[in-house]
């Protein structure tokens, strides 16, 4: 797990994580006590195994996660 603090002096939790169908993503979880309206989010990888998955979210950097972060969708959807 890595730790992102965005633009706006938000904390959140990122993690790696796996779609029933199998597609992997980035999830970005809200960090407990920064603002509990924030709910978690997600965005999709262009990895097709687990080790690549891991390997790719290893390899960015905070600028990558930004925007990542940027373009993420609320994980319920």
């Amino acid at each position: 797990m890595r730790v992102l603090e965005d633009d706006g002096g938000l904390c959140w939790d990122v993690v790696l994580g796996r779609e029933s169908w199998g597609a992997f993503y980035v999830l970005f979880v809200p960090r407990e006590g920064d603002d509990e309206d924030r709910e978690a989010r997600k965005a999709i990888l262009g990895a097709s195994a687990q080790e690549e998955a891991s390997a790719e979210l290893s390899r960015m950097d905070r600028v990558e996660l930004l925007e990542l972060l940027s373009g993420s969708v609320p994980k319920g959807d």
